[in-house]
C-alpha cells in the first residue's frame, strides 16, 4: 500500500508590512515635494513609481531588512500616492495666490485628501473589469513597466538604485549652488539679429534635463517645437506688428510695443496665445476621446451589476479580493457630502446654495472623469493623462453655472477653482492607482491592500504636498521667473473670462488655431501647446535631454524604464526638487536671498552655466551606458 505524504502548502509572501509602509510614507512625501516643485516650473509631473520600487529595495538592502516583492509593491504604491495630488494641487492652487486670496493650510490639506479619496474609492468598482478582464486590451504601460523593475531589483540586488542616488545628489548639488551659493546666471541667453525682441535662451535646470531624457526625442521636441514658435515668430512678429503704429497695441492700453521687452512681450500678448493653445489642445483632447470615455462609463456602470463589480468575502481568493464595498459609496459619499455641509472647504465666501452647486459639480465630474481617467491611463499611460482637459472642462462647467446664476465675484471664481482641485486631484489619482494595480496583478500582490496602502500615502502626502505648494508661494511669486505656475495661470484666465468676458479672444482663438494645426500634424497638441505658453529657456533644457537619450539609442544602448539613465533622470528631478523646497524655505525664513549677482558673470559665467549642462548631460550618457 503507497502513503501519500501531504506538502505543507509554501507561506505567504509578506506584504502589507510596517517597513514597507514606513519606506512608502517616507518616499511619498520626498516625491510629492519635489514633483510639486517640478510642476510649479514646468507645468507637469512625472511618475514616482518605478523611482519608488527601486528604492525601496536598496533602502530594505541597506538597513539589512530583507523585503519581498510584495512588500516592495506595496511600498512603492503607498510612495507613488502623491504624484497625483501634486498634479492636482499644482494646476489650481496657486491661481488663488495671483488672485491674491492665499489659501490657509488645513483648506488645501482638506482639498488634497478628498480628491484622494474621491480617486480611490470611485475607481475601485473599475478594477476587475479594467484590470483582469481588460488585460490584454489595456496594457498600463507605467504599470506593466514597473512590474518588471519589481521582479528584476528583487532578483538582482537592485544595483540600479546608485543611479538615482547619484542622480539626486547631483540635481541637489547643483541647485544649491546656483540658487545658495549664486555661482553662475540662472540661464544662458543671446539675442538675434534681424528678428526684432528674439530670443535664443537655455536654463540651467538639471532636473527639466532629466525630464527631456525621461521623455524621449520625440516629445521634447515637439514641446521645444512650441517654444520656438513662440519666441522666434510669434514675439518678433508681434514686435515688428507693435512698431508700425505708434499706438498701443491691444489689449495694452498704455505701453508702446517698442518699449517693451521680449519678456514683457510674452505677458502682454504672447501667453494669451499660448492659453488658448493649451485650452483648445485639452478640450479637443477630451472630445476625441470621448467615445473611450463613454465606453468606460458605461462599461464600468454595467461591471458594477455583473460579475465584474467589487466583492469581498472569504471565497475570494487574495490576488483577487478588494476593499469592502462600503468604502466605494461610503468614500464617494463622504467627500460630496463634506464639500456641501463643511464650510471653508472651497474657496470664498459662498452661500449654501453656491456651496451645494459646487458639491454636487464635484460628485459629477469627480465620478465622470475617474471613470475616464481610469481606462484612457490604461492605453496611453499617465504621462500622457489628460488632466489639463479635464480640470478645464470641469471649470468651463461649473464656471458657466456661476455666470448664468449672476455668481461672478471674486469668491465665486475661487470657488470654482477649487472645485477643478478636487476633480484634478481625483482624476489623477485613478490614474496613478490604475497603473499601480496593473503592477500589482502581475506581480501577484492584494488589491484590498494596495488600494488601502494608496488611502495611507494620500493621508501622509497630502501635508506635504500642501505645505510645498504654500512654502513656494511664501518664498517667490507664483508667475514669475523662478516659479512660472503655468498650469494654474492658464486656469486663473479661462475662469476670469468665463465669469467676467475680460479675454483678448482674438489672440486666444490664434493660440487654438496653432493647437489645431499641430494636431492635424499628428503630433500631440497639449504638448505643443504647452511649449507655446512657456518661455523658451524652459523648454530647451527637456530638448537637450532628448537630444542625449536619443544619441544613447542611436548607439543601441537600451533606454527602457528601469535603465540606468533612466533612473538617473528621475534622480535629477527629485535631488533638484527637494533642493527647490530647502532653499524656498530658507528664502520664506529670512535666511536666504531670493536673488543676487552670480559670482561668476558675463561671458564667464555663461560657459561656465554651460559647461555645468555639458556636465549632467554627460553624466546621463554614461549613465545610460551602464547595466545597474
Amino acid at each position: 500500500m503507497t502513503t501519500t505524504t501531504a506538502h505543507p502548502q509554501p507561506e505567504p509572501l509578506a506584504e502589507f508590512t510596517f517597513k514597507a509602509v514606513l519606506a512608502g510614507v517616507a518616499l511619498g512625501i520626498v516625491f510629492g515635494a519635489a514633483n510639486a516643485y517640478l510642476g510649479l516650473r514646468v507645468g507637469m509631473t512625472v511618475s514616482a513609481s518605478i523611482p519608488a520600487a527601486v528604492m525601496t529595495v536598496a533602502l530594505f538592502r541597506l538597513f539589512g531588512a530583507k523585503g519581498t516583492i510584495l512588500e516592495a509593491n506595496l511600498s512603492q504604491t503607498v510612495g507613488s500616492a502623491s504624484t497625483s495630488l501634486a498634479t492636482g494641487t499644482i494646476f489650481t492652487i496657486p491661481a488663488l495666490f495671483l488672485w491674491g486670496m492665499a489659501p490657509p493650510y488645513f483648506q488645501v490639506v482638506a482639498l488634497c485628501f478628498l480628491g484622494g479619496v474621491l480617486g480611490i474609492s470611485a475607481m475601485i468598482p473599475m478594477r476587475r473589469l479594467l484590470i483582469v478582464q481588460s488585460h490584454a486590451e489595456l496594457p498600463y504601460p507605467e504599470g506593466t513597466a514597473c512590474a518588471e523593475v519589481l521582479k528584476a531589483t528583487t532578483a538582482d540586488g537592485a544595483s540600479g538604485s546608485r543611479f538615482i542616488f547619484l542622480g539626486i545628489g547631483v540635481g541637489f548639488a547643483i541647485k544649491l549652488a546656483l540658487a545658495l551659493v549664486f555661482l553662475v546666471p540662472s540661464e544662458i541667453s543671446a539675442g538675434l539679429p534681424v528678428l526684432p525682441k528674439a530670443e535664443l535662451a537655455l536654463e540651467i535646470a538639471p532636473a527639466l534635463l532629466g525630464v527631456g531624457f525621461i521623455l524621449g526625442y520625440r516629445q521634447s521636441a515637439i514641446c521645444v517645437a512650441g517654444s520656438v514658435i513662440s519666441a522666434l515668430v510669434l514675439t518678433p512678429l508681434i514686435a515688428w506688428a507693435g512698431s508700425q503704429g505708434g499706438q498701443p497695441l491691444p489689449p495694452e492700453t498704455s505701453q508702446l510695443v517698442t518699449d517693451m521687452s521680449a519678456g514683457q512681450i510674452w505677458s502682454r500678448y504672447v501667453r494669451y496665445i499660448g492659453a488658448g493653445a493649451v485650452a483648445v489642445a485639452g478640450l479637443l483632447t477630451v472630445i476625441r476621446n470621448l467615445p473611450a470615455m463613454a465606453g468606460a462609463f458605461f462599461a464600468v456602470a454595467r461591471g458594477m451589476r455583473g460579475a465584474g463589480g467589487t466583492t469581498a468575502g472569504s471565497a475570494v481568493p487574495e490576488t483577487d479580493r478588494d476593499v469592502h464595498p462600503g468604502f466605494v459609496f461610503g468614500g464617494v459619499g463622504f467627500v460630496v457630502l463634506t464639500a456641501a455641509l463643511v464650510p471653508g472647504v472651497f474657496a470664498g465666501d459662498m452661500s449654501p446654495l453656491q456651496r451645494a452647486v459646487c458639491a454636487a459639480g464635484v460628485g459629477f465630474f469627480g465620478v465622470l472623469f475617474v471613470a475616464v481617467a481610469a481606462r484612457i491611463v490604461g492605453i496611453v499611460g499617465v504621462s500622457s493623462q489628460p488632466t489639463s482637459g479635464i480640470t478645464l472642462v470641469t471649470l468651463l462647467g461649473i464656471a458657466s453655472i456661476f455666470a448664468a446664476a449672476g455668481w461672478v465675484d471674486s469668491g465665486s471664481r475661487a470657488a470654482v477653482l477649487t472645485v477643478g482641485t478636487i476633480v484634478a486631484i481625483a482624476a489623477s489619482k485613478a490614474g496613478d492607482i490604475s497603473q499601480d494595480l496593473k503592477t500589482g496583478y502581475l506581480v501577484g500582490a492584494t488589491p484590498a491592500r494596495q488600494q488601502f496602502g494608496q488611502l495611507i500615502g494620500a493621508s501622509f502626502a497630502c501635508w506635504a504636498v500642501a505645505a510645498t505648494v504654500l512654502l513656494l508661494g511664501g518664498a517667490y511669486e507664483f508667475g514669475s521667473k523662478e516659479i512660472p505656475a503655468p498650469q494654474a495661470t492658464l486656469m486663473k484666465t479661462i475662469i476670469e473670462g468665463v465669469l467676467a468676458g475680460s479675454l483678448p479672444w482674438g489672440l486666444v482663438l490664434t493660440g487654438g488655431g496653432l493647437a489645431i494645426g499641430a494636431m492635424l500634424c499628428g503630433v500631440s497638441g497639449l504638448a505643443f501647446a504647452i511649449g507655446v505658453y512657456l518661455p523658451l529657456a524652459t523648454m530647451a533644457p527637456l530638448y537637450v535631454g532628448g537630444c542625449v537619450r536619443a544619441l544613447l539609442e542611436k548607439r543601441g544602448a537600451a533606454t527602457g524604464e528601469s535603465d540606468p539613465g533612466i533612473l538617473a533622470a528621475s534622480g535629477l528631478v527629485a535631488g533638484e526638487g527637494l533642493a527647490g523646497v530647502l532653499v524656498a524655505l530658507l528664502v520664506a525664513a529670512g535666511l536666504a536671498p531670493k536673488a543676487m549677482d552670480p559670482r561668476i558673470a558675463g561671458v564667464a559665467g555663461e560657459v561656465t552655466a554651460a559647461a555645468i549642462v555639458l556636465a549632467v548631460c554627460a553624466f546621463l550618457y554614461n549613465s545610460g551606458r551602464q547595466r545597474g
